[in-house]
């Protein structure tokens, strides 16, 4: 049974889209690994500690590019030099409607979650969202949200690469904390019913 299990697994790879995104997060691109820690730890450098505005700080940068390719258009006019190698700046129809799709599979998620703990049908379900609304709310007392970014961007360049480095060890922690969780839920979901008076008919019944 393991066996088929490790089969039937997709890797970390694959899991995490299969494209050039996932080879930046598991630094099989060294190159875009180094660029996104380099230019998350300056801006959060700047921001943080050096206490720089963040409009301040976009403004200042579009001016600059504005300015760059302004001069950089006229020179070429002037001196029959190549114009800027800017791409086609438009999005397209396809990408709208994936993107649009993408965040309505989350959000018909959310609202299904929702749903059940309004209904009071999942127990688990509302322990689960309380819990990680707890941890949020705890998290986002300790650090700003530029930290809050900064220290994820840190763990999307680390969590990956160690998990498919040793992700048959975790699997195998993950099933053990997984079926403690669920004798957990169930030890709860059974002592809430026995809490629950039965209906005068079925009462009746049972005399």
């Amino acid at each position: 049974m393991g066996d088929s299990h490790s089969y039937d697994r997709i890797s970390v790879h694959q899991a995490l889209g299969g494209g050039s995104v996932a080879d930046v997060l598991l630094w099989r691109k060294r190159c875009g690994g180094v660029v996104l820690l380099g230019s998350s730890t300056i801006l959060w450098f700047l921001f943080e500690r050096a206490g720089y505005n963040f409009l301040s700080f976009v403004s200042n940068v579009l001016l600059l590019l504005v300015a760059i390719l302004f001069f950089w258009g006229k020179s070429a006019s002037l001196l029959n030099r190549p114009l800027p190698p800017l791409p086609d700046l438009e999005i397209s129809d396809q990408s709208v409607v994936k993107a649009a799709d993408e965040i309505q599979v989350w959000v018909n998620h959310a609202l299904s979650i929702a749903r059940d703990i309004a209904m009071g049908r999942n127990l688990s379900r509302f322990l689960q969202v309380a819990f990680l609304l707890w941890v949020v709310s705890y998290v986002g007392s300790v650090f700003n949200f530029l930290t809050l970014v900064y220290i994820g961007v840190l763990l999307s360049l680390s969590v990956p690469v160690l998990y498919e480095k040793f992700q048959d060890h975790i699997d195998e922690k993950l099933c053990k904390i997984q079926r403690v969780i669920q004798m957990q839920y169930r030890k709860i979901d059974e002592s809430l019913l026995k809490k629950i008076p039965l209906p005068q008919n079925k009462q009746k019944k049972t005399q």
